[in-house]
């Protein structure tokens, strides 16, 4: 029997960092193309204040237009309950997506809050999310190592997820490189901890990384276990409030190429996906 992994394309990473403002109809026609690609989940957009990321000040109206997809589901980003209020009003919205960083340092300059206010955030949107029937992701950032000098080791982030199932039941948790540190040993220690412990949640791998890198995290993080991958059209994006320089995300071709060589099943259209990575040159050029 075939192998199935579950992919999670991201636009809103890829754009979020890009200083000149995408026009709203250049981003609709993207991702309507990424929509036809029948990709598990689409990471479209974020309900954030516009001061902190303005590439995404028009999710609302990038929402309204787009050509809503049976097979694809959609996830949006948010950082705080007031966020997540903006989110729940949208019924197509199925997952609600939350950075959380296992360094204190990178949580403050993410979401403005410590560890300790973001548990109690946590706590509200879990809450919102339960009650109008959407479902929550979290995402454990700088998951693989930080530049900060904050204590990290598989342990800790193990610690730090089980606590996020426990308290709040969060069992949908992405681990996120969000610096591209991570090395081949690292990904396999983590998600060997993780998936081995935690038989309860779902753990995905969102990676930053150099293209050269990615055929071998990849093989690290399938061999551990992991069967959901997120990742960019052509690496681009990248978390602007890590560092100055952005390290681009996982290539979702690259990723779908490997994939294909493993004879894994994966739920994307080649033709489709051909046809966005044309319109991806429009977008990011």
């Amino acid at each position: 029997m075939k192998l199935t992994v579950e992919i999670t394309e991201c636009p809103r990473d890829a754009m979020q960092g890009i200083h000149e403002f995408i026009p709203t109809s250049r981003k609709v026609e993207y991702l309507n193309a990424l929509l036809a690609c029948g990709f598990s989940t689409l990471d479209f957009g974020s309900f954030v204040s516009p001061k902190a990321i303005p590439q995404m000040a028009d999710t609302a109206k990038v929402l309204e237009q787009i050509e809503l997809s049976s097979k694809t589901k959609l996830l949006a980003i948010i950082a705080n309950t007031k966020g997540a209020e903006q989110a729940i009003q949208f019924d197509c919205i199925d997952f609600l997506g939350y950075p959380f960083s296992v360094s204190e340092t990178f949580q403050k300059r993410n979401t403005n809050s410590t560890i300790a206010e973001s548990l109690i955030k946590l706590d509200e949107i879990q809450n919102l999310a339960i009650k109008h029937n959407k479902k929550l992701v979290v995402y454990l950032s700088m998951g693989f190592g930080n530049p900060y000098n904050d204590n990290w080791s598989p342990e800790i982030v193990a610690q730090w997820s089980e606590v996020l199932f426990v308290k709040s039941g969060i069992k949908y948790q992405a681990l996120s490189d969000t610096i591209g540190c991570a090395t081949p040993d690292i990904t396999r220690n983590l998600f060997d901890v993780l998936i081995s412990s935690n038989e309860n949640i779902q753990f995905s791998a969102h990676m930053h990384v150099k293209k050269e890198n990615a055929i071998a995290i990849l093989d690290a993080a399938f061999e551990s276990g992991c069967r959901k991958f997120e990742g960019a059209l052509k690496g681009y994006g990248g978390c602007p409030m890590a560092k100055d320089e952005l390290t681009g995300n996982m290539p979702t071709e690259v990723l779908i190429q490997w994939l294909e060589k493993k004879n894994v099943i994966h739920g994307v259209n080649l033709d489709s996906l051909n046809h966005a990575l044309e319109v991806a040159n429009t977008v990011f050029n």
